[in-house]
């Protein structure tokens, strides 16, 4: 679990015990399912709106403990935001993208990310709360922007492979790419309420279908394997 180390200044007889919290002694597991309780209160209500009580409530620890193990409500979104993209970008690292010839190794991360979007709505809702905070605790994680980079790195491997055997074509860069991908499933997701709205046809009560999968494929193909007519 990623940095997930607590930071609240509690004297040794002051560490919330197991019996205080009615669960059994295994700080990993309560910290996960504090995460995962975290992720959707703070992605439903935003960082205001998110209520502590109501976190330790749903998963029967206590505020005492989940401040001990977060430092404070802003360390536990914080958290959450971390735990949100490092789980993202484990699942991007093993798709092996490097085994695979350019074009299909772009088409896979391309529906990865359609699928990873479209049935992790709460990622959405994050990202878009964090927006509002203007990306003020993302600028704090390190590590967001270490896995960010990473992720860059990977499509740049990707582009390279494909300009040198001639199936993309030169000049590109690697963050307009991964800016397009992002741009069309995200907004898949992030406008799926309103569109479908707007849109009676393309309502889904379930999952979004604002943008078919096999589209935002092929746009992203078009974009990186032809050259733009001026």
């Amino acid at each position: 679990m990623n940095q997930l180390v607590h930071s609240a200044k509690l004297k040794p007889t002051e560490v919330p015990t197991a019996r205080e919290s009615g669960r059994t002694n295994d700080p990993a597991r309560t910290m996960a399912e504090i995460l995962t309780v975290a992720t959707h209160e703070f992605a439903d209500k935003g960082l205001t709106g998110a209520r502590i009580d109501e976190i330790a409530a749903a998963t029967r620890t206590s505020k005492r403990m989940i401040y001990y193990y977060f430092g404070s409500k802003d360390g536990l979104y914080l958290a959450v935001l971390e735990e949100a993209y490092r789980r993202m970008r484990a699942i991007e690292s093993d798709l092996h993208l490097g085994d695979l010839p350019p074009v299909e190794a772009l088409q896979k991360l391309v529906a990865f990310t359609y699928d990873h979007h479209r049935d992790n709505e709460d990622f959405i809702r994050l990202v878009m709360n964090e927006n509002i905070q203007r990306g003020d605790y993302l600028r704090q994680s390190q590590s967001i922007q270490a896995m960010n980079s990473n992720a860059i790195q990977s499509v740049r491997a990707v582009y390279d492979r494909g300009v040198a055997q001639g199936v993309f074509r030169s000049g590109l860069d690697p963050v307009d790419i991964h800016s397009a991908i992002s741009a069309f499933t995200f907004f898949n997701v992030s406008n799926r309420h309103t569109f479908g709205l707007i849109f009676q046809d393309r309502a889904s009560p379930d999952k979004a279908n604002t943008l078919k999968r096999e589209h935002v494929v092929d746009l992203i193909l078009r974009f990186v394997s032809h050259q733009i007519s001026a």
